[in-house]
């Protein structure tokens, strides 16, 4: 491996869409200094792995069933992703709760993408197609993602990156899910990876701030 090189694990929980944009990106070298050098899943059998497999990278299962508590999966997790060498984390549609040894192991080096715009439709519940059911509800005309910085408050850390997608009228939550995972998830998540492995990300105050670019 090459001596800059930027070790990423993706952590998942399912059919890993966005574990694909991110391999397609380094695929493309989009990803800079970046290289996806793990992947790990939360549950035994899932797509992702499968994934994961086909491009050649390591993969683990750390299922959550397995540990008793949160604190117990939590240590487990923040060690394997040490014994890795691991510099960045990416949470890629990674349901499972993890605890603060996680963030302290890592700080600052976690990304999550979140499909809508921040401070919109975010925190506890606010996930998957119950998101997007949200925002049709709520009648908006712009929905779209983040990625942010992860920390121990649910989706309230740094934003990196967030872009806007048109609401239509005849949208769907599947519709509305799919759009935005095409025109947004999968394109700022490899981005800001890039700008996280080309150490161009600086954190201050709680924001982020986006150097030489």
């Amino acid at each position: 491996m090459e001596k800059n090189c930027v070790k990423i694990a993706v952590l998942v929980s399912g059919g890993g869409t966005n574990l694909q944009a991110l391999i397609d990106a380094e695929k493309r070298g989009e990803l800079g200094a970046g290289k996806i050098s793990l992947v790990l899943a939360s549950k035994p059998g899932v797509f992702a792995l499968e994934r994961a497999a086909k491009h050649g990278i390591e993969s683990k299962v750390l299922a959550r069933r397995d540990f008793e508590t949160i604190a117990e999966y939590s240590k487990a997790l923040a060690d394997a992703l040490v014994a890795e060498k691991i510099d960045l984390v990416v949470l890629a549609g990674f349901l499972t709760i993890i605890d603060e040894q996680v963030y302290e192991k890592f700080p600052n080096r976690i990304l999550n993408v979140h499909p809508a715009l921040i401070p919109s439709f975010c925190g506890k519940g606010f996930y998957g197609l119950h998101v997007h059911e949200a925002a049709l509800e709520k009648g908006v005309k712009v929905s779209g993602a983040t990625v942010h910085i992860v920390t121990p408050e649910c989706d309230a850390g740094p934003i990196v990156l967030q872009k806007a997608v048109e609401v239509k009228d005849d949208d769907t939550p599947e519709t509305l899910q799919r759009r935005i995972m095409e025109e947004a998830e999968w394109k700022i998540l490899p981005e800001a990876v890039r700008l996280f492995a080309d150490g161009k990300l600086i954190v201050e105050n709680n924001k982020v701030y986006i150097k030489g670019e």
